[in-house]
């Protein structure tokens, strides 16, 4: 009876850990998110080109004016390591530097790290 009641505890505990880890934070299609300031000179987690591909395809490679602009997300993918991905765009339209339509994100850890916050 005793290791009955304890295979049963532990069968449970998995079961509420596991459904507490996929419930962390659903990014949908179409939601709308604020960029947050970098915590260092750059971005870790939202993948922005390099300033030497912003410049070769006409842009201006300034990171100053990215913050404090709305983002909503186009789509929502699995890499292989099984972190979420998903691609932004500006929700006025515009290119991010002048020169990129869109820019992807892993998005966990970009709102861990407050380089996205919530609209």
């Amino acid at each position: 009876m005793k290791k009955f009641v304890l295979f049963v505890f532990f069968v449970s505990l998995s079961l509420v850990s596991s459904r507490a880890q996929s419930l962390d934070y659903p990014v949908e299609i179409g939601a709308v998110f604020i960029i947050g300031e970098a915590s260092s000179h750059t971005y870790k987690y939202i993948h922005f080109p390099r300033p030497n591909f912003i410049i070769k395809r006409g842009g201006i490679a300034s990171f100053k004016n990215l913050q404090g602009k709305k983002v909503t997300v186009t789509r929502v993918t699995k890499d292989a390591k099984g972190q979420s991905v998903a691609t932004i765009t500006l929700v006025s339209g515009r290119y991010f530097f002048g020169s990129h339509k869109y820019v992807k994100v892993a998005i966990d850890e970009a709102i861990a790290a407050e380089e996205l916050l919530k609209a």
